[in-house]
């Protein structure tokens, strides 16, 4: 009963998490199915791994990571935790 209690928690968590993110923001550039390269120049995020698209959000974050869309993505991912970032990974790529 014990690990089911803390399975429910854990799930409520992460979905909370993850409904943090705004996808519709995503979705304009990348796509609804997050094939699209984003005005020709973004990475195509189906193709990547959780792992990969939660480092790029995070490096974006961090100023660390990316190329021509850049400035643009950094401020898109500024105002969410790394925690929030790392659930919406989950969510895409595969």
């Amino acid at each position: 009963m014990k690990k089911i209690v803390l399975s429910i928690v854990a799930l409520t968590a992460s979905t909370a998490l993850m409904a943090a993110v705004n996808a519709g923001a995503c979705t304009g550039c990348h796509g609804a199915d997050w094939s699209k390269a984003a005005l020709g120049k973004s990475k195509n995020v189906a193709e990547m791994t959780h792992a990969d698209i939660a480092a790029a959000l995070k490096g974006y974050k961090a100023g660390t990571y990316g190329g021509p869309m850049k400035g643009l993505m950094t401020g898109q991912v500024a105002k969410y935790s790394d925690a929030e970032l790392d659930a919406f990974a989950q969510t895409i790529g595969k």
